[in-house]
């Protein structure tokens, strides 16, 4: 069985293995904690079943089982209790792809989309490149939480243009796992207006204590109805690599459309060891021990950063963290734009975070920090931020 907590405790070298993360500055001082993937081995069976596959020597082309499907539809029915049919699953390399594809397949050239800001920057460049128009439905930050503005809503899904709104459930960066409640008005307001629904669900599996992922599609037939749920182990596994996500789309109709945007954006093929991989991660148990463990490892980093910032720099607010490993910190006291502040974290200490900026207008004055790492990785980065912010408020 996986021993915790010492192995998330393991610092992996991840330099010279082509990391996106680490190896995109050469400087060998720089601390990546910006772009979403983990550094944490995987869960053991996975590692297992993708030597297995190694092993047999060739990689040609993949079928997909039904083994996988029935590995999904296990996982969803047991994990998020939404049950989830084979007929309705497209296999994808990615919810980039995924998302990319739905927005080709359920719009025209020039209609507005709806998104959430500030909200994952790959949905922007989804709308942009099939052409269509995002408009912001910007979410409320009031007392340290993001909250939904309904009314906000209404108006701009009630615009003729708009057919279409992409929904981060749950959100990121703001960290919010939405409640039963407020989906339910998003899918009311979306319903009378004809707006159709793409939900991004991707952090559906890295959900904290008090806090439950509710499926968008999970809440009735007219939710099935009028949205397509983009999913992976990507997130949950740190498998983004391997590139493999599914679409679920309950609609016949709506299911042709999608599949034949996939075949357009030519990425309707998986390999081999996302197959393996996937299996592997939805149905070994010491897989679902792995993530029940992670869980409570990340939880841990949140209530570090969150004491360290109470201790240290209480006048940056670190908002509550419902769900996903990403935080978002409140820097808007300085007089700095998140841009600036993120380069100032990268020159003076090598500590390398995202720009609250890149995730939309509303973004402005936050940065964002990837807690998916050892702890005593962590607190090497906490340090310096700290120096950098104590700096740059004694200018």
């Amino acid at each position: 069985m996986f021993d915790m907590p010492g192995k998330f405790d393991e610092i992996v070298d991840r330099r010279g293995s082509n990391s996106y993360k680490w190896d995109s500055n050469s400087n060998p001082d720089v601390l990546p904690m910006w772009v979403a993937d983990m550094d944490f081995k995987t869960a053991q069976p996975i590692i297992d079943a993708l030597a297995e596959r190694v092993q047999h020597g060739i990689y040609g082309y993949a079928k997909v089982p039904d083994a996988y499907y029935q590995a999904v539809i296990s996982w969803f029915e047991r994990r998020h209790n939404f049950y989830v049919e084979k007929d309705w699953m497209i296999y994808t390399t990615g919810v980039v792809p995924a998302v990319s594809a739905a927005v080709l397949a359920l719009t025209n050239p020039g209609d507005k989309v709806i998104v959430q800001e500030p909200v994952y920057n790959c949905f922007f460049s989804s709308i942009r490149n099939n052409k269509c128009e995002s408009v912001s439905n910007d979410l409320i930050y009031s007392d340290g939480i993001y909250s939904i503005d309904f009314d906000d809503l209404e108006e701009k899904a009630a615009d003729p243009g708009t057919t279409l709104m992409l929904l981060c459930n749950p959100h990121n960066p703001a960290g919010r796992a939405w409640s039963k409640e407020e989906l339910e008005r998003v899918g009311e307001i979306c319903f009378r207006n004809n707006v159709f629904v793409v939900s991004d669900e991707i952090h559906c599996d890295l959900v904290h204590p008090g806090h439950t992922h509710i499926p968008f599609a999970s809440l009735g037939l007219q939710y099935l109805e009028n949205s397509v749920t983009c999913t992976a182990p990507s997130k949950s596994f740190n498998l983004a690599g391997l590139q493999v996500a599914n679409i679920f789309a309950y609609d016949k109709e709506i299911r042709k459309l999608v599949d034949k945007a996939i075949n357009i954006n030519e990425v309707c093929d998986i390999s081999p060891f996302a197959v393996e991989a996937l299996i592997a991660a939805y149905t070994h148990p010491d897989s679902e021990l792995w993530i029940d463990n992670l869980k409570k490892y990340l939880w841990g980093n949140y209530l570090m950063v969150k004491d360290f910032f109470s201790e240290n720099l209480p006048e940056f607010p670190i908002l509550p963290l419902e769900a996903t490993y990403l935080m978002w910190i409140d820097c808007s006291v300085l007089n700095s734009s998140s841009e600036e502040l993120v380069k100032q974290m990268l020159d003076r200490e090598k500590v390398w975070l995202n720009e609250g900026t890149i995730y939309g207008k509303a973004g402005e004055g936050f940065i964002r920090l990837n807690i998916a790492c050892p702890k005593e990785v962590l607190q090497e980065g906490l340090i310096r931020i700290k120096n950098v912010l104590d700096a740059i408020v004694k200018q």
